[in-house]
């Protein structure tokens, strides 16, 4: 099958690779019809190549059509159509049990002391073989995938995989009272989509911060108030306090992680990382601050006294001045932490539908060959073409 691997910082290829094949009998064999490319991997594409091997299949948003399944599984047959989350979760665990699929007990990943296993991404999340690819291998047959019908386009329903339980997630967790503001700090897949769903969800006041026109306008378009880092610099507490009596909004979304400009020293402790020898990049990965912080600095000072802070993007770095991996990772309160995919399914699947209140028809900027996932990564790195999501079709 056709598959694209890394093969070295920001350098991802398509390559011929072994066909996936039942090795458990509860695994299924799904032939990929859509796979998105997310946010956080470019954190593979730029900062995280000491925790990956060339080769490493890439991709954590995908779906498509079962093609095999194996001889325990009963829920499935060959032809239905499943959109696989991100989360590799057993759904029988005690995590799994309180709806923290991220956390699932069967797949963390306990030599490296993080939770639940991903697809395709990285040795510190169990190096699982992603989606962006013709087949895909996807245990727990019976638990772990999400059936949908078939008739609409892959549109209304890939998005489940990742972007949508996500977004909502970081919308659930930022609390917001009815008819109250929130911040979204950052304006890609995840944080326009969860500005979407904070204005579904009865939000008075939605702001939302980047500095891409595209992105700006976009989030216009859906009823965010956007205001232009670029613009407003230091002053942009100032500006969302002047749109709130003064107080800044009732919650903060922090859609941005370790993506974030204004910290120089940060990005050129990154790069230099990416030139280090994989062991002692990893040593130095987890010893030393890798994030740029600047968001989280910014989230701190726009939400108001008593508020609420949501992270959903990404942080890495295991000795930051705020221990974010930690904090990350174990979904400490601030509210933050990987998606439970599985949890929010429920809420969700209502809105797929044709009146599309959400808009996920037309969400993504760019479908492409798998072919062009090369340069579909270089071009959504260097945020140009107006591309926000890109849907790749092997």
């Amino acid at each position: 099958m056709r598959a694209l691997t890394w093969q070295g910082k920001r350098d991802v290829r398509v390559e011929t690779v072994p066909d996936p094949r039942i090795e458990d009998p509860t695994d299924i064999v799904v032939r990929i019809t859509s796979t998105g490319i997310c946010g956080s991997d470019l954190h593979l594409y730029e900062v995280l190549g000491p925790y990956l091997d060339p080769g490493d299949i890439l991709g954590h948003e995908p779906m498509g059509v079962v093609e095999e399944v194996g001889p325990e599984v009963t829920s499935l047959v060959p032809g239905d159509r499943v959109v696989i989350p991100f989360n590799v979760s057993c759904g029988d665990c005690f995590m799994c049990g309180q709806g923290l699929q991220s956390q699932c007990e069967t797949t963390q990943v306990r030599e490296r002391g993080t939770g639940a296993a991903l697809f395709g991404y990285t040795k510190l999340y169990g190096q699982v073989p992603g989606g962006q690819a013709e087949l895909m291998r996807v245990p727990f047959g019976d638990r772990l995938p999400i059936k949908v019908p078939h008739g609409p386009a892959d549109d209304r329903f890939v998005y489940l995989s990742d972007v949508l339980p996500t977004a909502w997630q970081a919308v659930e967790y930022a609390a917001i009272p009815p008819g109250g503001s929130v911040t979204v700090l950052g304006l890609g897949p995840i944080g326009a989509m969860a500005a979407r769903i904070a204005r579904h969800r009865g939000a008075g006041l939605v702001v939302g911060v980047d500095l891409v026109n595209a992105r700006l306008t976009r989030a216009a378009e859906h009823g965010a108030t956007g205001l232009d880092l670029r613009r407003h610099g230091k002053g942009l507490g100032d500006a969302i306090r002047d749109l709130t009596d003064g107080r800044g909004t009732d919650a903060v979304i922090d859609a941005v992680g370790m993506e974030a400009h204004g910290a120089p020293m940060a990005k050129t402790a990154q790069h230099a990382v990416g030139l280090l020898p994989d062991a002692l990049a990893e040593r130095l990965m987890e010893t030393a601050g890798m994030d740029r912080l600047a968001a989280l600095r910014v989230a701190i000072d726009v939400v108001r006294r008593g508020g609420t802070i949501s992270v959903s993007g990404v942080y890495g770095g295991a000795a930051d001045p705020l221990p974010m991996l930690t904090l990350f990772d174990k979904q400490i309160q601030l509210r933050m932490g990987q998606a439970n995919v599985r949890r929010w399914v429920d809420d969700i699947l209502p809105l797929l539908t044709d009146e599309d209140p959400l808009g996920v028809d037309a969400f993504a900027t760019h479908r492409l060959p798998l072919e062009e996932g090369p340069q579909a990564y270089k071009t959504f790195q260097e945020k140009q073409d107006g591309m926000i999501k890109t849907l790749l079709i092997p």
